[in-house]
């Protein structure tokens, strides 16, 4: 049915759910605190503008098509993605037997790192988290220490235990203090949290809150829990990280598809990949080019012939009875292909007649010079490479943004009631 077709796209839409989204939504697409989305019939979407990167050059050959389940039309078996979705937006998913949870990272990093690896191919896994530091959660948050990062990265699969940001604050009217949340680990339910909150409360499985509020907005996410006089906020903080989501867990499991294939990928392998995709995707799209170049200057040379002997080439078509005896007479009397012929016959005598020549050779000049660029490209891996670079480079001037996961020093420590 279509209702998982629009629940992906819903997804697509959510910025607490994507890091680059990739939908741009108009109505309720849900939200963070797992309100369901209207209806499809009440909603409108497009797509952002890195999702077009997602499909640029799709038109000029650069990958495979196949027949969609009933064969009544073709569809692209991979998209050119200039943009590194996979390690940008992270994904999750189960199957039979195996299951996938990528988290998602900041474009500006994963593009410094594919660059440096490009430079670099003999590059280590460490050498490559001095670009990509850790997973950068559309959320925010807090991820705690740097060991289950260094495990996802090297071997595929880590724990990542990411916590919410919260500070302590003496209240609006200097009176009693509060904790304020502002930022959530990634995929936790907000209204769901402030619930488990107020039952911990009234089971008295946690103390000293005097009122919990949800102040959250369009500028933002605030909760607000108010403490009593005789409350330690840190003691509570610790219990609140211990007993709810405001401390969790995210299981890195990097399992991709390769040429069919599942395979859990270390972080150099998904980037090597990647840039092995975006080189076959730019020599695919450079021979193309080149062919249609050629073709044009090959049609332009037989006008270029037309125009140099431009009285000879209207007597000849006039005199001509058929169509196929003009196309046979100019083959033979200017040394031209069909091609050519048919060039100059699709064209009204008095258009051809009223070409300028120089509008002809400047054209020519043009084509012969991207000939000339496309061979040279296609000459070298280097050269191709080179081009990779220099997108990813306009990617990330134009996408990146700062990082919103801070990544703290800190290990992950157990808390008793005397913490």
């Amino acid at each position: 049915g279509d209702s998982p077709v629009y629940d992906a796209m819903v997804r697509m839409a959510q910025d607490f759910s994507m890091r680059a989204v990739l939908i741009d939504g108009q109505g309720n697409f849900g939200s963070v605190d797992n309100d369901p989305p209207a209806a499809m019939r009440y909603t409108e979407a497009r797509l952002t503008s890195i999702a077009e990167q997602l499909l640029v050059d799709i038109d000029k050959n650069t990958v495979n098509f196949t027949p969609n389940f009933d064969d009544s039309l073709q569809e692209p078996v991979v998209l050119p993605a200039r943009v590194p979705n996979l390690l940008v937006n992270g994904s999750s998913g189960i199957a039979v037997g195996m299951a996938t949870n990528i988290p998602p990272h900041n474009l500006g990093e994963v593009c410094d790192a594919l660059n440096y690896l490009i430079d670099n191919p003999k590059a280590t896994v460490d050498d490559l988290t001095a670009f990509i530091k850790g997973p950068d959660f559309p959320t925010g948050g807090v991820i705690l220490g740097e060991e289950g990062i260094k495990s996802a990265y090297a071997t595929g699969r880590g724990r990542v235990v990411v916590r919410a940001k919260a500070y302590v604050s003496d209240g609006s009217d200097g009176g009693q203090r509060q904790i304020v949340i502002t930022e959530l680990p990634f995929q936790v339910n907000k209204a769901a949290l402030v619930e488990k909150i107020a039952d911990l409360v009234s089971n008295k499985k946690i103390s000293g809150i005097s009122e919990l509020r949800d102040e959250s907005d369009r500028q933002g996410m605030r909760i607000v829990i108010q403490l009593r006089r005789d409350t330690q906020p840190q003691q509570l903080l610790n219990s609140l990280y211990k007993y709810t989501a405001l401390q969790s867990t995210f299981a890195a499991n990097m399992l991709a598809l390769v040429d069919g294939q599942p395979r859990v990928l270390s972080l150099k392998e998904a980037l090597r990949y990647f840039i092995d995709f975006r080189r076959e995707v730019v020599t695919r799209r450079s021979r193309y080019e080149l062919k249609r170049a050629r073709d044009r200057a090959h049609i332009l040379e037989g006008l270029r012939v037309a125009l140099d002997n431009i009285d000879r080439v209207i007597a000849t078509i006039r005199k001509s009875q058929t169509t196929e005896l003009a196309r046979q007479n100019l083959m033979s009397e200017f040394e031209l292909s069909r091609v050519q012929a048919d060039a100059i016959l699709e064209m009204p005598l008095r258009r051809l007649a009223g070409m300028e020549r120089s509008k002809i050779l400047d054209e020519l000049a043009e084509v012969l010079k991207t000939i000339s660029y496309l061979e040279d490209l296609l000459a070298t891996t280097a050269r191709i490479l080179g081009v990779v670079k220099q997108e990813l480079a306009e990617l990330r001037v134009k996408y990146s943004d700062e990082r919103r996961t801070e990544i703290s020093a800190e290990g992950i420590a157990e808390f008793n009631e005397e913490d």
